[in-house]
């Protein structure tokens, strides 16, 4: 069995390994190749069309899921990335899904969160530094984000996404944000601070999809995040280094998200 040292010391060594790879200027990517980003789309069709027809039935809005540790306090987070039949060359996906329950909580109270996209960098710090609506037109935003990422060398994106939002009725309701565009950060906060060109891009996050579906009952509301995310793949000489360690930051990302909503919505001021 390998030692607790030992394990620290690979997931160390992986780590920096990650770091070396990622972030050397040799190893920069332009915009991931058109196969990939064929492939990804179809992919997103494909979970748009199960999330549209979900969420026009009552009984079926959201996947069947443990209620009873949800109501007891625990995230239930699923790895939903296929394991075969996509071919993405140079590219890695990432799908997480993650639900939770938060007593005592809305769909009206859930719903004037998600749109208070100002009150991002507050809700989801650090993770979320700047957010603000470009434009609006009935239920659809145009918004744009930055976001950074710290694991072992920190990563500034700046994205503009398409968030739409939607209802069933007064306890069901769902949002789609697409990115449209992403951009990485060099020199963030300093006068150097300019977005790389796409000959420059390092590829740590080329699109992301989020969804969200919420449903009021049980005294609560039980929400649901789908996080569909493309970034460049890993080297394959060391997949066995840096694949797990990739992996883990969609996840986390995702956790990190459900568990600031769920203390927002759970702190909320009182309704008077």
């Amino acid at each position: 069995m390998q030692s607790m040292y030992g394990r620290i010391r690979t997931l160390g060594s992986s780590a920096l390994i990650f770091a070396v790879v990622l972030s050397g200027s040799g190893l920069a990517t332009a915009e991931p190749k058109p196969a990939a980003v064929s492939a990804f789309n179809s992919y997103i069709a494909e979970v748009e069309a199960r999330l549209e027809k979900q969420h026009q039935s009552q009984k079926e809005f959201l996947p069947p899921e443990d209620a009873g540790r949800l109501r007891g306090g625990e995230q239930i987070i699923e790895k939903v990335t296929p394991s075969v039949g996509i071919d993405l060359p140079g590219a890695m996906l990432h799908h997480w899904r993650g639900t939770a329950f938060a007593p005592g909580v809305t769909a009206a109270d859930f719903e004037r969160l998600m749109r208070d996209f100002e009150a991002y960098p507050k809700v989801y710090e650090p993770q979320v530094t700047q957010a603000s609506i470009v434009s609006q037109k009935e239920e659809q935003f145009q918004v744009q984000m930055r976001t950074r990422q710290k694991h072992v060398i920190t990563v500034v994106m700046e994205m503009d996404l398409d968030v739409t939002f939607g209802r069933l009725d007064e306890q069901h309701g769902y949002s789609l944000s697409r990115s449209t565009k992403m951009s990485e950060i060099e020199s963030p906060g300093t006068p150097k601070e300019s977005a790389l060109g796409p000959d420059q891009n390092h590829g740590f996050l080329w699109r992301l999809n989020t969804y969200w579906s919420y449903e009021e009952r049980d005294g609560g509301l039980y929400m649901q995040i789908e996080s569909v995310s493309l970034s460049r793949s890993v080297p394959a000489g060391l997949a066995w280094a840096i694949k797990p360690f990739v992996e883990s930051v969609p996840r986390e990302s995702l956790e990190f998200t459900l568990r600031s909503t769920c203390n927002a919505l759970e702190n909320k001021p009182a309704s008077h």
